[in-house]
Order: structure tokens, then C-alpha cells, then sequence
């Protein structure tokens, strides 16, 4: 009975195979991503950058020109035009002195450009004087410097140029500063006046140099809370050329802390003491640090005479 059925099986498998039709394959075309970027082989010399670009262009790829450009902001100029050159021994020297009267006069001589540059700042500016901006100035400063301390960023760049936030900011990260204000002891004065144009001839900037000779105190701490510089108890006079800028042609230009002027004859500034790490000993591979902290060093003898 078994082999009649496999018999029969045997004989119907060809023809059921032919009555059946299976579906022919079906091709759809797919485009992949094409790649500018081929991998270069192993061992293969690498090839210039004119033979680099060559083969990008021929492969369909806009290689695009690189400017070496710097971006400018013209809410303030790059630099103080014309410094004011501070005369030597200045606080020290009297008017009465030989050296007194000389610098007194090439002060007058030099005093004639800067009639010239208030002219035009208040040509723009009305309200502009040199009495009353003395005042204005040192106000700007004591601001200033107090958002500084409190690192009230949103304020120091209204009170500081472009130019003066960064030389003002650099460093200050991690430290914890201490400055006030205490007196004057010269009411300040304006010493010097510049009026330069920038990129056109009527975008004008004025920038007026201010002397400013005053008491003051200053204490910067790093992170760890160590003093590097200064003392809060301890008042310094100070003797400081402040340069202050408006961008006279803008409507809403303000007068704006622009930056400082060291007199080449001004002594260094103090050592900062940091904090470095001290080395500790050499270990070897089966000692921990921690242990040679409780290692109690052994009493030397002792010798008692009579």
C-alpha cells in the first residue's frame, strides 16, 4: 500500500510543478547617494591642494573661495589716535619748579589741537563742556569698575567701548575682585581731545583723555580664595590717563570708557603671588599616600646631664 502511494506521488509531482506559474522578478531601479568624498587608499601618496581642487571640479564640486576677512564695529574705533603723552614726574613736579614750568608750556603748545577736536564735539554735541565732563567721566569710571566687581556684564557694556570690555574681562575668570573708590585727591581734569574719522570722512569719534589722580583700594583673590594682588585695607593713590569715546554722528552715542594710558616712566606693577601645586614624594608601587601622613617620626634620644 506505502509503495502505490509513492508511486502515484512520483508520477504526479511533474505535473502539478508545470500547472503551477510563479511570479517573474520585478527590477525597480534605486539611485543611491552619490559621494563627492572618496576615501583615499592605503599606501597612496597624498596629493596637493591645486591636484585636490582639480579632481573636486571634475567631480562636479564648486570648491568655494576662502576671505580672509575681519569682521569691524563701527560703534567704536580699534585703537586711541594721537595718545596723550603724560609728562614725566607728574604729581610730584610743582608749577613753580624749573621742570614744572616746562611741562606746563609744551602742555599750552599742544593744546591747540585739542581746541580744534572740542570744537567739533560740541558741533555734535551741545551740551558738551570741560567742566562739567570731568565730573561725568570719573562717574563712568566708578561705574564701570563696579560692574566689573560684580561681573554685571549687561552694564559694563554700556559703561566700556568694544574695544575696552575684553583687555577689562581677560583673566578675571575663577577670581573674586575687591576695588573701591575712596576720594580724589585732584579734582580730575581733561588734559587732552582727539576728533578722527573712520572709514568715511564724516563718521567722526571723539575721544578725550582725562587725568584722574585719586585714592583707592584693591584686592584680587583667586578661586581658592588666597590673595594674589593688592589689600582691602590698604588705599593707594593712583594716578590714571582715562580715554573716553562717543561715536559723535550716531544720535544715541553715549560717552564710554575706551581704554587707559600707561606714561612709559610709570613704575612696575606688584608681583602676583599664585597657587601652584607642591610635588609630594615619590611613592613606590606597594605604598599609598595617605599612609605616610600618620607615620609619626620616632624620638631621638635623649641625653640628661647632671
Amino acid at each position: 500500500m506505502a509503495t502505490s502511494i509513492c508511486r502515484t506521488l512520483k508520477y504526479l509531482q511533474p505535473t502539478m510543478c508545470l500547472n503551477i506559474k510563479l511570479p517573474q522578478p520585478v527590477f525597480v531601479p534605486i539611485r543611491t547617494k552619490k559621494r563627492y568624498f572618496i576615501p583615499p587608499a592605503v599606501n597612496v601618496k597624498q596629493k596637493s591642494q591645486s591636484e585636490q581642487e582639480t579632481k573636486a571640479r571634475a567631480a562636479g564640486v564648486v570648491v568655494r573661495q576662502q576671505y580672509i576677512e575681519r569682521a569691524i564695529n563701527i560703534s567704536c574705533t580699534a585703537g586711541i589716535f594721537d595718545p596723550y603723552i603724560p609728562p614725566e614726574g607728574d604729581a610730584r613736579l610743582s608749577t613753580l619748579s624749573k621742570e614744572g614750568l616746562k611741562q606746563r608750556t609744551e602742555q599750552l603748545r599742544q593744546s591747540a589741537a585739542s581746541q580744534l577736536a572740542f570744537r567739533k564735539i560740541k558741533d555734535h554735541d551741545p551740551e558738551f563742556s570741560t567742566k562739567e565732563f570731568p565730573a561725568l567721566a570719573q562717574q563712568i569710571f566708578i561705574d564701570a569698575h563696579a560692574a566689573l566687581t560684580q561681573f554685571n556684564k549687561e552694564k559694563l557694556h554700556s559703561l566700556v567701548t568694544e574695544r575696552c570690555y575684553p583687555e577689562m574681562v581677560r583673566g578675571n575668570r575663577y577670581k573674586t575682585l575687591r576695588w573701591r573708590f575712596i576720594e580724589s585727591l585732584e579734582p580730575p581734569r581733561v588734559v587732552h581731545a582727539r576728533c578722527p574719522d573712520m572709514i568715511s570722512k564724516g563718521n567722526l569719534y571723539g575721544q578725550v583723555t582725562l587725568r584722574v589722580h585719586s585714592r583707592q583700594t584693591l584686592a584680587i583673590y583667586d578661586r581658592f580664595g588666597r590673595l594674589m594682588l593688592g589689600d582691602e585695607d590698604e588705599p593707594r593713590d593712583v594716578l590714571e590717563y582715562l580715554v573716553l569715546e562717543r561715536h559723535l554722528v550716531n544720535p544715541y552715542g553715549r560717552w564710554r570708557l575706551h581704554g587707559k594710558i600707561v606714561p612709559a616712566w610709570a613704575p612696575p606693577k606688584d608681583p602676583i603671588i599664585k597657587t601652584v601645586i607642591i610635588p609630594g614624594p615619590t611613592l613606590k608601587p606597594e605604598e599609598a599616600f595617605e599612609d605616610l601622613h600618620y607615620q609619626v617620626p620616632k624620638p631621638k634620644a635623649v641625653q640628661w646631664y647632671k
